[in-house]
């Protein structure tokens, strides 16, 4: 009979000899651009300067009241907590699927006694036996199954970054929006109290012979435009404040506010970096990848059904009809024993799961390469959508400054009898209408400031 040592000898030793069947994860070969789009070489990332998707979001938004929000977003979003516990379930994949390559150790115990007709007085029989099962996984199976399932918690820790940058992002959008609002309320509620003054006014004139009604109907037209543009942003200031409380996990509220949109400090050129880095920096991108080397890894778990299972199995127990003599005597008993299963015919279906296996690894690569070049769509569409809206910003500041100055010199024509009231209606109207657009302008400059941030990766640190 073989000893026990020699045995656990002989169990070690296909351990050792064993391999890993199917392919070994390698990343996939990307055409990265050198440049990104819309940005001059010389200015994508200069000497000494800290590319902008590595700054911290604090740095980035240096609003405070921004910021507070922000924190309390990451805090108690429920996106953000569905995500951890994402990752607490994939943590708990990894132990049950790690778990298929150790020993199966279980132990049992019992009690028979024994009387009958023959037998009255029979003995009582005390049993106890540890019995181990344990597969060999000389072809991989359970390790690449193994790395399947930590490749997948990797992915879903990256996913949770994809919900931060995001939440991020969001809040700081919604929050700039808000103040776009808030900046078109405090116009409209100003241009009621000039329109207020110049119906008045104009009423005074028609009552004393000096002016047709029509100059009334005008400037009742001026004041009722500017009330209902007043109507129109205490609704999306509404909206906007619940729709920020739902990102901070709250109920609808009231937010509080901070710098005006027009003081909301911001880099005038933004340092993007290289293109190469992207692939590191974008938590969609790595999360991407993980899952192509978990689909990668599942090709050997297919592959390994081909080749024959071995199993070995143990026993060691003992029986007695008194606990003192237990694991003495001829009532101690062991076995050791091995087997192997060769699949011979499944109709097919190894080998379908196999090339299945393959496919899904396939489409997964795909996946991949897509969300690469979808990334540095990203980029560059947020960097001329950035560029753009600063210039076009600049263009609506001199268009108000000149709609301002126009206006301005209708009241004084109009005061002083050179013109009719349809000029001051005509030029107040352009003025508050570029007045709104050059609020709506700040907020899309500073909206894609924020996506130029989130499309660079900015938002994690990896």
């Amino acid at each position: 009979m073989i000893g026990i040592r020699p045995f656990a000898a002989i169990m070690l030793v296909p351990l050792m000899a064993g391999c890993k069947v199917g392919p070994n994860y390698k990343r996939p070969v990307v055409v990265t651009p050198d440049q990104y789009r819309g940005v001059a070489p010389d200015l994508s990332n200069p000497t000494g300067t800290q590319p902008f998707a590595e700054m911290q979001w604090e740095t980035v938004f240096q609003d405070e009241a921004l910021r507070a929000l922000i924190k309390e977003a990451l805090a108690n979003n429920y996106d953000m907590q569905i995500a951890a516990s994402r990752i607490l379930q994939a943590q708990a994949v990894v132990g049950i699927t790690r778990a298929n390559q150790l020993p199966n150790v279980s132990g049992s115990g019992g009690v028979n006694y024994q009387r009958n007709a023959i037998i009255p007085n029979g003995p009582t029989l005390d049993s106890l036996s540890i019995q181990l099962n344990y597969i060999v996984d000389f072809w991989g199976k359970y390790r690449r199954a193994t790395e399947a399932a930590r490749a997948q918690l990797l992915a879903t820790t990256y996913a949770r970054y994809v919900v931060q940058t995001t939440l991020i992002s969001d809040v700081a959008v919604a929050y700039f929006q808000l103040r776009q609002f808030d900046d078109q309320l405090d116009y409209a509620q100003k241009n009621v109290a000039a329109d207020n003054d110049i119906l008045r006014l104009n009423t005074i004139k028609y009552q004393g012979g000096d002016s047709a009604i029509t100059d009334v109907y005008q400037a009742n037209l001026l004041l009722q435009q500017s009330q209902a543009q007043v109507i129109s942003s205490q609704q999306s200031i509404a909206q906007s404040e619940n729709q920020i409380s739902i990102l901070l996990g709250r109920n609808p509220g009231p937010i509080s506010r901070g710098l005006n949109l027009v003081d909301q400090p911001h880099l005038a050129t933004v340092p993007t970096g290289l293109p190469s880095a992207l692939l590191e920096r974008r938590p969609d991108v790595r999360q991407s990848e993980e899952a192509l080397v978990a689909a990668n890894a599942n090709v050997g778990v297919a592959k390994a059904a081909f080749f024959p299972q071995i199993s070995l199995t143990g026993q060691f127990g003992a029986q007695s009809t008194a606990l003192t003599s237990f694991l003495q005597g001829p009532a101690t008993v062991w076995s050791l024993g091995g087997e192997v299963l060769q699949p011979l015919y499944a109709g097919g279906a190894i080998t379908s799961a196999y090339n299945l296996a393959w496919a899904q690894r396939t489409e997964t690569e795909l996946i991949y390469k897509q969300t690469v070049l979808n990334a540095f769509g990203d980029v560059a569409n947020s960097l001329v959508g950035y560029n753009q809206a600063r210039l076009f910003r600049m263009k609506l500041e001199e268009q108000t400054n000149t709609y301002e100055e126009t206006a301005r010199l209708a009241n004084v024509r109009f005061s002083g009898g050179v013109t009719s009231f349809l000029e001051v209606l005509v030029t107040q109207q352009q003025y508050f209408t570029s007045e709104l657009a050059l609020a709506q302008a700040w907020n899309a400059e500073m909206q894609n400031y924020v996506q130029l941030y989130q499309a660079l990766g900015g938002g994690w640190q990896p």
